[in-house]
């Protein structure tokens, strides 16, 4: 479980008399093992900074992060044995094959060869990347390099699982069976968080969706509960009342 406590981010600005930026201004929700928990929001919303700081890359201003009650700034050490994290930069080594990338995150985390073997096959077998896990990554298409990122996010078997747009710029077939894969996480009892920007796929696969515009939690619920709260019937319409703004329209 993954909770966020009124987590609050602020970058400088650009120039020297520019004021600064608030990117995240008092986020707060929980995600639930055996769910899967969305952040919804329109582009800059503050959902990438956000997840930045569930994972340890960054750390809040103020507030904190706790990952199966354990406070992010006390261990992250901890925190991140525990957790997998596909980032919005995917960043695979390209002169390295497939099964070489996932083989080295294992290693990093302490797993046997024997273990790193057992779980290549297993999460090749459920992403469906048999024909391309021997082959070297420069040139993989986009859905490629994403599967190899999150195989390799998943190497070690995380409770927690942190996706930043998982399905950006995949074509319909692949982000069927990633679709798919989430639900299987979700089956296995996993904490699942995943941000996007669209309301078809957020409302297909998840559980609970936390709305963020401008920085902040706009609102959060079920889809039936959003829909219910905004008087719409159709979800996007609800997301674009809750966010009180059109800019939803384009999200």
């Amino acid at each position: 479980m993954i909770t966020a406590e009124t987590l609050h981010k602020t970058f400088a600005g650009k120039g020297k008399k520019d004021a600064p930026v608030v990117a995240v201004n008092s986020v707060g929700f929980t995600a639930r093992d055996g769910e899967i928990t969305g952040l919804l929001g329109p582009n800059g919303a503050g959902k990438t900074t956000t997840m930045r700081m569930l994972y340890t890359l960054m750390q809040p201003d103020q507030g904190r992060v706790l990952v199966d009650g354990v406070n992010v700034a006390d261990d992250p050490v901890s925190v991140r044995r525990s957790i997998g994290v596909l980032p919005d930069a995917r960043g695979i080594y390209k002169r390295l094959t497939a099964r070489e990338n996932i083989r080295y995150f294992g290693e990093l985390n302490g797993m046997s060869a024997a273990q790193i073997d057992a779980r290549i096959a297993e999460l090749a077998k459920s992403l469906q990347m048999e024909d391309f896990l021997d082959r070297q990554t420069e040139g993989f298409s986009q859905g490629q390099r994403t599967k190899t990122a999150i195989a390799r996010a998943l190497v070690h078997s995380p409770k927690n699982v942190i996706l930043d747009e998982p399905t950006n710029g995949l074509d319909v077939m692949t982000t069927r069976g990633l679709r798919e894969f989430l639900r299987q996480l979700k089956q296995e009892g996993h904490c699942v968080i995943f941000s996007s920007h669209i309301m078809q796929e957020v409302s297909a696969l998840c559980d609970r969706i936390v709305i963020i515009a401008q920085g902040r939690v706009m609102a959060e619920g079920t889809p039936d509960e959003l829909r219910e709260k905004a008087g719409e019937q159709n979800l996007e319409d609800a997301f674009v009342r809750l966010i009180g703004t059109e800019e939803g329209l384009h999200a």
